[in-house]
């Protein structure tokens, strides 16, 4: 059947239109907006394409690669183009579904792989939670602190700020660590 091409004025109730978002189409939106905030959820990048083969357990190392995901993601979509839409990411599964899925018909490997990715959103691999563990917990505690590191914080621990970081210059003409400053007149007149 062709996709239905919508109008641009009924974006607001999309996909109410057209009977409900599928559960697919929910997960390939999430996707395809992760991370770009310029995103309107219709095409997917590249990137976001295998951050969803990965999260969604697609890639399984054995029978489907990044380089797979990657190869048919080049092979789907348009020449001069960077995304894939919907459509095309339904034929990209198709694809792979047949390396996932072998031994499978292709009507169910393609059920199998709709499966995985599903009600799926982007994980959130790899963000930083901070952790409390002696080794930083001994690098930030200033009271520790040694040399010219110890003169940027006060007693409580509490940094200073521009007088801590910044030698404040002495204009007197002095070398700095020179302990006789004044004291050439001295030595002048006295031996007269």
């Amino acid at each position: 059947k062709p996709a239905k091409r919508l109008s641009s004025d009924s974006n607001s109730h999309e996909g109410a239109a057209a009977g409900e978002v599928s559960a697919l189409e929910e997960a390939f939106r999430k996707f395809a907006v992760h991370g770009d905030t310029r995103a309107t959820g219709k095409e997917m990048h590249g990137k976001n394409w295998s951050k969803l083969c990965k999260d969604c357990n697609i890639i399984d190392g054995k029978n489907v690669t990044t380089t797979d995901v990657d190869i048919v993601f080049s092979k789907i979509k348009g020449k001069s183009v960077r995304t894939i839409t919907f459509e095309q990411f339904k034929e990209a599964l198709q694809e792979l579904s047949k390396k996932r899925f072998k031994g499978k018909s292709d009507e169910e490997a393609l059920q199998e792989m709709y499966k995985l990715i599903e009600g799926k959103g982007p994980g959130l691999t790899g963000v930083t939670k901070t952790v409390a563990s002696p080794t930083v917990s001994r690098l930030t505690d200033t009271s520790k602190f040694t040399g010219s590191h110890k003169e940027r914080f006060d007693a409580s621990g509490k940094g200073k700020g521009r007088a801590g970081r910044e030698d404040l210059v002495d204009n007197s003409g002095y070398v700095s660590g020179y302990k006789h400053a004044g004291t050439y007149d001295h030595k002048v007149q006295g031996s007269k």
